[in-house]
């Protein structure tokens, strides 16, 4: 079972994690909804699409201007509390790798704090903890944040992943976090070039099987993009594919651009698989 907020999830219920950035320069919206009303706007088109979380950013993931955590926290931390307001039964994730943001939104409001950048400020988890929130532990191969992988090499990338992402779990749940809301995530493109993230997609499966709900952040990213020799803007379909993979291979959280379109995706997976009955079904029963 997968609590987050006010809400509980079935081991074969995948959920969404709509994105919100609140930067000006981000790789795929470049800054749609870096202003208050077009964010909030992209909440309520979300969670209408079936987002079940919202994961507001407010610091672009690749090299950039720097943001201070002054400046992070001014673009993130009233917009949780307005979101918090609006929409009470969303859950609401903050991508921030930074203790005192992660305190900051979780007084707003936040329910979930998605450290992207692998436990690289151990004060995180503790904030987490402090509040009862859940956690997104996350394998970047040691990356700093905001620095792109250069030559990276594992002898067996995803055992690497198993015992980073294991390891920040139970350092979690030590530290007072609930066990039901911690999640482990690969870190598609993070500290990893493409036959990397290739690799970790066919192996999500072992990921699964150590039964921690498993997050992918799949959306646009560049693994896709080098797959297919597809720029951002022309890489819906590669990540829809991966997206169909990743569900088959038990995957539960899904962080996207494209609500709509992973909705009918995840909907169709599961009822291949017989978690879900079709929607409709009248076809030879007439």
């Amino acid at each position: 079972m997968l609590r987050l907020g006010k809400r509980e999830f079935g081991p074969h219920e995948p959920v969404i994690m709509a994105i919100v950035n609140r930067t000006p320069d981000s790789f795929y919206d470049q800054g749609a909804t870096f202003r208050d009303e077009p964010a909030l706007a992209r909440v309520e088109q979300a969670v209408a699409e079936g987002a079940a979380i919202v994961d507001i950013g407010g610091v672009k993931a690749g090299p950039g201007e720097e943001v201070s955590a002054e400046e992070e926290a001014r673009r993130t931390v009233g917009f949780v509390a307005e979101v918090r307001r609006r929409f009470p039964d969303v859950i609401i994730s903050v991508d921030t790798w930074r203790a005192e943001v992660g305190e900051a939104v979780c007084e707003a409001g936040a329910d979930l704090l998605n450290d992207a950048w692998g436990g690289v400020d151990p004060g995180l988890a503790q904030v987490a903890a402090r509040y009862g929130v859940g956690l997104v532990c996350t394998h970047a191969g040691g990356a700093q944040p905001r620095t792109r992988p250069h030559r990276v090499t594992y002898d067996d990338v995803m055992a690497d992943i198993l015992n980073v992402t294991l390891g920040l779990a139970e350092r979690a749940v030590s530290l007072g976090v609930p066990r039901e809301s911690v999640l482990i995530d690969p870190g598609h493109d993070f500290g990893k070039n493409t036959r990397h993230s290739l690799e970790a997609t066919r192996r999500l499966d072992e990921m699964v099987a150590t039964g921690w709900p498993v997050l992918v952040s799949l959306s646009n990213k560049d693994f896709v993009g080098e797959s297919l020799d597809r720029p951002v803007k022309e890489r819906l379909i590669g990540t829809l594919a991966t997206t169909a993979v990743s569900a088959w291979l038990g995957a539960q959280v899904y962080r996207v651009h494209e609500v709509a379109q992973t909705r009918q995706v995840l909907d169709m997976v599961t009822a291949i698989a017989g978690h879900r009955t079709p929607t409709v079904a009248r076809r030879g029963l007439a």
